[in-house]
């Protein structure tokens, strides 16, 4: 059995689970709603405060969904309870950030500003002008924002230039004719 799938998920105080006969999963808490289709072939249960994920056979398929399906219900659990974040810093001479309503304004050393807006299940937030933290209640949504943000313009190796998330480790390299 998979070690992830067969754990038990706790349901805190405060959320309701909803599955009808579709596998579809519903998930309301104190920050927000979320849903989301589980694969027939998982079953998903709720026992009192306690939400069990199961599969019904031993195919190769289905264990690999097992494990999945279960981090799935639980990062919906986590999300309208606590919530994600993800949080970003900016290097680099002149680079800086600003959110103008609901839109974020970067300098990143173009010609031009970089203009994201945020979107219904994301909030921005800029405590100062070379941290950006990016927010929200689907673990999925807060990570791929985050990493199109950072795509607009990743660090750089030689200077460590550019956008990357707190706890990245940007390697340095050493430049052309070594150390001075």
């Amino acid at each position: 059995m998979s070690r992830i799938g067969r754990t038990p998920i706790d349901l805190p105080a405060g959320v309701e689970i909803k599955i009808d006969g579709a596998n579809f999963v519903t998930v309301k808490g104190p920050k927000g709603e979320l849903s989301r289709q589980i694969v027939p072939e998982i079953t998903v249960e709720v026992d009192g405060a306690v939400v069990n994920v199961t599969r019904s056979t031993d195919v190769p398929r289905h264990r690999s969904l097992h494990g999945l399906s279960r981090s799935l219900v639980n990062n919906m659990i986590v999300g309208v309870t606590e919530g994600y974040k993800k949080e970003l810093d900016i290097n680099g001479v002149g680079y800086r950030a600003a959110k103008e309503g609901n839109k974020l304004v970067m300098n990143l050393g173009y010609s031009h500003q970089v203009i994201v807006e945020e979107t219904d299940a994301i909030s921005i937030e800029v405590p100062a002008p070379n941290k950006v933290i990016i927010s929200g209640i689907d673990k999925q949504a807060v990570g791929q924002f985050a990493a199109d943000v950072r795509k607009k313009r990743p660090p750089e190796p030689y200077k460590g230039k550019g956008i990357k998330y707190s706890d990245e480790v940007v390697r340095r390299k050493e430049g052309k004719t070594g150390v001075k």
